[in-house]
Parts: C-alpha cells; structure tokens; sequence
C-alpha cells in the first residue's frame, strides 16, 4: 500500500485567458473549457485544473493571490483508500465525493487521494553514451521543437509547520529522502521511486506558500527544448537551464501566470528502500550545481543579456 503520484493539481487563479494561454504553450492538452474553469492533461491524464479564485468550491488559499489550491494524490486501489480513511478523516476540511477522499493537510494545503485515474503510456527518454557505456549507436539524439510533459512529477510548498506537515505524509507512506536539517524535507511518495514528490522548505521568515511545480519530461533534450519554445513564446525564465546536485534532475524554471513557478525537469535519481537520507546546508551550489540566469533566448538560442536577477541566486530562498 502507497501512494503512486501527483494525479490532478487545482490552481485558483486571476487571469484564465493567461493561464490558458501558458499551459497550452507549455504542452498540456485543453480538455474542457468553460467561463469557470479550464481542465489540462498531460500525457499519461495527470489533471492540471485552472479555477477562478473566487471558485466556491475551491479549498482555503493559503497565501493571497493566484495560488495552488489543492493536490490530490493518486492511490492503486479502493482498498488502500480504506486504509488511509482514518487518517484523513482525523484532519480539518476532511470530506468524501466521487470516491475521493478530501482534506487540508498541517500547512493549509487542500489535498486529497483516490484511485489513480491516470493511463500507462510508451514514452521512452533518449538513450545516452558515457564512457564504457555505449547505448546509442548509428542513432543521433533527439532536438526536440517543443515539450510535451508526460507528468506532474513534484510539489515544492513553503512550509510553517515543517514537522507537522511532515508527520502528516509520512502517515500516508512517504519516505524522506533528504533534508535540510530544521530547514526542509525532500520527500518520495514510496520506499521505489523517483527522488522526491514533495519538497518542504521552511525558510526564516517561515510563511506558507507555493514554491514550484515541476513537470517530467523525457529527457535532457526535452527540458532544453521545451524551456527554448516557452522562451521563444515570450514567458520568462526565473532560472535555467541548469542541474540539481541532491536530485541530480536537469532543471528550467519559469514565471507562471498560475502563481509562482513552474519547471521541465527530467533524469532525477531513482531511490530504494537502501537509501539513506542526507543532510544539506542551504546555499546556491547545493541547490544548483550550475545554471543560466535569465535564461536561454528561444530564436538565437543563446544566453539573454542583462543583469541576473538576485532571486536567481538561490531559488529556494525566493521572496
């Protein structure tokens, strides 16, 4: 019994005309539509919900403006929703609809966990050469024109009950897989998978909030090609490309008429129940090994020119 994954995001947002133009650049595919909402998929049918803010049945906000408003974590089966009842049912906001278990988790996050509605898919990375490990042969490697995010892979919320929040996963089954001791807490849905699903930072001034979303996609080629068509789309780079040094991931991050930040990211470490957690100190290189500030220009494809922007220094202490 465990939880498999992110299954469907919920944003409440200001701007939908914005945001439908984002996601739609972004790779997801436009669903349904209405003067309410839109509904996006990716593909393997992990849901992206885009709201209005003043959407009734929208959870609490915690933090003002446009905002993720609610994550609902996919399960295998109706037995392990039986299983994670009780524990749900103990937490505020806890209610059952269309056999989904709903809640608010310690850091005024809405949250929630069903069966897992999203579909397998053939989608296979580009295979790469290392030295004495050949597996591309007679093959170039892809240049990809734009991304087509195959999952939500991860949340990353900034955190006032760092301890608490963490009890109420690990109570769902998550696994710590590194921290930032007192600071922040990388967490896998399960002991097998990928190196987090859940990041929580609690920064000094220790506020609530939404940090990043981060989407997989296949490969170092995809995150650059993607980054590049959304750069060429006229969106802005927070930070990217670059490479995490705890995940190993390759990253690129952007500004997201949603709220807060959004990143392709792909080739994170694959993680057992062998693995034992590390402990970090904060700082730039930790979180990235190496990274371009302002980005790449999507039509020279070269570095943007001016002055980084001081929140590149170090995204997990972004204001």
């Amino acid at each position: 019994m465990s939880v498999l994954g992110i299954d469907r995001i919920t944003y409440g947002v200001d701007d939908l005309a914005a945001c439908r133009k984002f996601f739609l650049d972004w790779g997801l595919k436009l669903v349904r539509e209405d003067e309410n909402g839109l509904d996006f998929e990716s593909l393997n049918g992990c849901e992206v919900w885009i709201r209005k803010t003043t959407d009734p049945s929208l959870p609490p906000a915690f933090e003002e403006g446009p905002t993720l408003r609610q994550v609902i974590w996919g399960v295998e089966s109706s037995a392990d929703l039986d299983a994670y009842r009780p524990h749900l049912a103990a937490a505020p906001g806890f209610s059952e609809q269309d056999n989904t278990l709903f809640a608010i988790d310690p850091n005024g996050m809405g949250m929630g966990l069903r069966v897992s509605r999203k579909r397998p898919v053939d989608v296979v990375g580009a295979a790469s050469n290392s030295w004495g490990r050949t597996e591309r042969i007679d093959v170039p490697g892809p240049v990809y024109e734009r991304a087509e995010p195959i999952e939500v892979g991860h949340v990353v919320f900034f955190t006032n009950a760092l301890e608490a929040t963490t009890a109420f996963y690990q109570k769902l089954g998550f696994c710590l897989s590194d921290r930032y001791p007192g600071r922040g807490h990388f967490m896998r849905c399960a002991e097998r998978g990928g190196h987090h699903d859940l990041f929580l930072l609690q920064t000094p001034e220790a506020r609530r909030g939404l940090n990043h979303i981060a989407f997989t996609v296949r490969d170092i080629h995809e995150v650059f090609g993607g980054g590049l068509h959304i750069s060429r789309c006229g969106w802005e780079t927070q930070l990217g490309p670059g490479r995490h040094p705890i995940s190993s991931a390759y990253f690129w991050y952007f500004k997201n008429p949603a709220g807060a930040l959004v990143e392709y990211y792909a080739d994170e470490d694959e993680l057992t129940e062998k693995w034992q957690p590390r402990d970090f100190e904060p700082g730039p290189t930790v979180f990235a090994e190496w990274a371009v500030a302002g980005g790449l220009d999507g039509n020279t494809r070269r570095q943007k020119t001016g002055a980084p922007n001081a929140d590149s220094r170090f995204l997990t202490e972004k204001r």
